[in-house]
């Protein structure tokens, strides 16, 4: 609560404390020891060998954090994940990326990272959809395919041996983002998870949760199937005809991207953790309600999504026991 900046009234700080200490009691109880500050003893049996990995330090016979975290443990290494920290990348990941650079068969993207990533013209589908050698030809069309400043989604492929990022974009749901939003927050509240993508049909939206902590709310793209090649001369025919359907997003799909990047803007200042259950559940409280989209950045909805997780916490606990 130190951190939220609110003008909130005097009863509206009461309920959000009270959510917050439901909140806080819950996650004592499901985690006693995983959450430290700095100076905190990290628990360990000194009779195993164990190694000290970053965020730790020795401190009077004892392991103490030197980073405020999670207590992560691989074997024997003992470390303490940073919550606020730059992203960490990991092969598989799903990130969203901002194009910063056209080079030499490759493009650089902007990731949260401490160095930009590479995403290479041979990593990726070309627009035919064909899978071929790159031609001198596609590397002069590179600008047609993404340039400066384009939002691109693609997945990490691998480290390079001086620490630099390699993208891949060989899926038909990578690729250039258009007609949305593009949301930035702390990576730590994106979990990975088995799908990244979302596509909430009630909505018309398709939601992608880029661990880098770059978030995607845009129209909904159906994902083209690169055997329908041979329709390129219709295509070509009806490219002035779907410019003039296509040029603006109708208002309710605006309405509704902006409703969804609110809920997670709500759920970012509070601190809770963004996914599409609790995002879902921000969104349809705020429609139940009847609260405009400029009105859920105001105190009262923060202070009414607090109270609905601390509930809902609350209830999958008595569930579980």
């Amino acid at each position: 609560m130190r951190g939220l900046k609110l003008p909130l009234s005097q009863t509206q700080r009461v309920r959000l404390q009270r959510a917050f200490e439901k909140l806080q009691s819950l996650s004592a109880k499901a985690n006693s020891d995983a959450s430290l500050t700095v100076a905190d003893t990290i628990p360990v049996n000194y009779e195993d060998a164990f190694l000290k990995g970053h965020g730790t330090a020795d401190l009077n016979g004892e392991l103490v954090a030197t980073v405020c975290g999670v207590v992560e443990r691989v074997n024997n290494l003992v470390y303490v994940r940073a919550l606020r920290a730059r992203y960490k990348p990991e092969v598989g990941d799903v990130v969203v990326g901002r194009v910063v650079e056209v080079a030499q068969k490759r493009w650089r993207l902007e990731i949260n990272f401490s160095q930009d990533a590479v995403l290479m013209l041979s990593s990726m589908n070309m627009p035919d959809g064909i899978q071929r050698r790159r031609t001198a030809l596609d590397e002069l069309n590179m600008r047609s395919i993404f340039e400066e400043n384009d939002i691109v989604c693609a997945e990490v492929r691998n480290f390079q041996h001086d620490g630099s990022l390699q993208l891949q974009a060989r899926s038909q749901k990578y690729g250039k983002l258009e007609k949305g939003q593009l949301l930035i927050i702390d990576p730590y509240l994106v979990k990975k998870s088995k799908q990244h993508f979302h596509h909430l049909e009630q909505f018309g939206v398709d939601l992608i949760l880029g661990r880098n902590g770059y978030i995607w709310i845009g129209e909904h793209v159906e994902a083209r199937d690169s055997m329908v090649i041979d329709q390129a001369k219709n295509i070509e025919q009806s490219t002035v005809v779907e410019g003039i359907n296509q040029a603006y997003t109708p208002l309710e799909m605006r309405q509704n991207i902006c409703r969804i990047a609110n809920a997670i803007r709500v759920l970012t200042s509070l601190g809770f953790n963004v996914d599409l259950n609790l995002i879902m559940e921000t969104v349809e409280l705020s429609s139940s309600l009847k609260i405009d989209i400029h009105d859920m950045l105001g105190s009262e909805f923060h202070v009414l999504v607090a109270e609905m997780e601390a509930e809902r916490r609350s209830l999958t606990t008595k569930r579980k026991r």
